[in-house]
């Protein structure tokens, strides 16, 4: 039983980067299906792809890395709401993560979603990661 999956889905991400895999697979949920696409959207990952054949199915994610400088795509990855302490934040006061330059994902009442996008419909959420 893990008491916080979205914790290990950014944690598998993380060690996979730091270890230069091209694929990290994870158990898959729908929370993390979305934060997945969040992630292809705004260009962190190669690509993704959604097996459902077993009874939980899995996440198959290909990191994108610099084809020079073999610099991984995603800097960090960093929970921000935890189960212990939930962080909220209102349409007014969103998170800016690196002024601008990461994104802050956010789970609002319109699904899994950056926080430029919140901001755009103005609607706040939960906020759960800074990816950079």
């Amino acid at each position: 039983m893990n008491s916080d999956p979205i914790a290990d889905y950014l944690t598998r991400v993380r060690n996979a980067i730091k270890a230069s895999h091209r694929i990290v697979e994870i158990p898959s949920s729908k929370i993390k299906k979305e934060i997945t696409k969040v992630l292809y959207d705004k260009g962190y990952i190669q690509s993704y792809k959604f097996d459902d054949s077993s009874v939980q199915g899995t996440i198959k994610i290909a990191l994108k890395y610099n084809p020079n400088t073999k610099q991984s795509a995603i800097v960090k990855l960093e929970r921000v709401s935890k189960p212990g302490l939930r962080k909220y934040a209102g349409s007014e006061n969103l998170p800016r993560v690196l002024n601008g330059l990461g994104v802050a994902i956010l789970s609002t009442s319109k699904g899994v979603m950056t926080e430029k996008e919140a901001k755009s419909l103005n609607i706040g959420g939960e906020v759960l990661c800074y990816v950079y």
